[in-house]
């Protein structure tokens, strides 16, 4: 198997996209993978444009996409880093395998990229979390009942003790991030795509969780098996269930997300910033 297309085979559609990616925007191995989340498509306005590539335009990309998400991968070129922006993500709540909603990373480690950024929205369970807060994922419950590693080769038995950059997400918080409220913790992952009941945030609350999502953990455990490394920031989209009075839509969480999306570009920045002056730990 070639190297332009691990971790595909040659041939297979991801491979040619990779292929297709390199022609266009003549960068032969990316420093940087970005996911964005629901209502994150603001961040993939930074730096230069090296090229466009839209999710319809290619029958590797799983399925279509759902509101929030602009179903494009967009790479860029920013203080000397090359990025790819996946500007829309996949989840197993559209029918998915974890191993098919992890194909982002599979493409971005494909094209050479040491390192993968993934942003969500995320409900807040924490008391002390509020809406347009933002929390840097320190570790997971994978509640998915699935994982993106089941039936493949290798060594599928990844520890994930430290799957988190700790030591990139102490040198973010060293800088400027006056404009946002940033905390650190726990992401509870469940399969959606209906809320969790009042029931089930009380029960994620007691195993330690502090946030909840429907994603990024088959990102992260795809990552860590890939060797990439991973760092992971949820946006406070709103309040879990049963915490509030507020009925809780997807409209709301979209909503929150364009009111706060001038910080989005910013936190990617910092992000950055940071990682370039970590060492390489893989």
């Amino acid at each position: 198997m070639s190297a332009t297309s691990w971790p595909f085979s040659p041939g297979d559609p991801g491979a040619r996209l990779g292929e297709e990616v390199r022609r266009q925007t003549k960068v032969d191995n990316f420093d940087l993978a970005v996911v964005l989340g629901s209502g994150w498509n603001e961040a993939a306005t930074l730096g230069e444009t090296l090229g466009v590539f839209d999710y319809s335009d290619w029958p590797c990309f799983p399925c279509g996409q759902i509101a929030g998400h602009a179903g494009q991968l967009i790479a860029v070129r920013y203080s000397s880093w090359n990025i790819l922006f996946f500007s829309g993500r996949f989840h197993c709540y559209q029918g998915l395998s974890a191993f098919e909603a992890s194909f982002p990373v599979r493409l971005a480690s494909s094209l050479g990229c040491p390192r993968i950024l993934l942003t969500c929205a995320t409900g807040g369970i924490n008391p002390a979390y509020r809406p347009g807060d933002f929390m840097l994922v320190e570790d997971h419950l994978n509640l998915l009942g699935d994982n993106p590693l089941r039936g493949l080769s290798g060594n599928t038995f990844v520890d994930m003790v430290d799957a988190y950059q700790s030591d990139v997400y102490a040198k973010l918080l060293e800088g400027d991030c006056s404009k946002m409220t940033l905390h650190r913790g726990a992401l509870a992952a469940m399969s959606g795509p209906s809320y969790e009941t009042p029931a089930e945030v009380r029960f994620l609350s007691a195993t330690g969780a502090d946030v909840v999502s429907m994603s990024t953990v088959p990102e992260v455990i795809m990552a860590r098996y890939l060797g990439l490394q991973v760092a992971a920031v949820a946006f406070i989209s709103n309040v879990a269930a049963g915490l509030s009075s507020v009925a809780l839509s997807h409209e709301d969480v979209l909503d929150c997300g364009v009111e706060h999306s001038f910080l989005f570009p910013l936190l990617i920045r910092n992000f950055v910033d940071a990682w370039q002056t970590v060492p390489d730990r893989r």
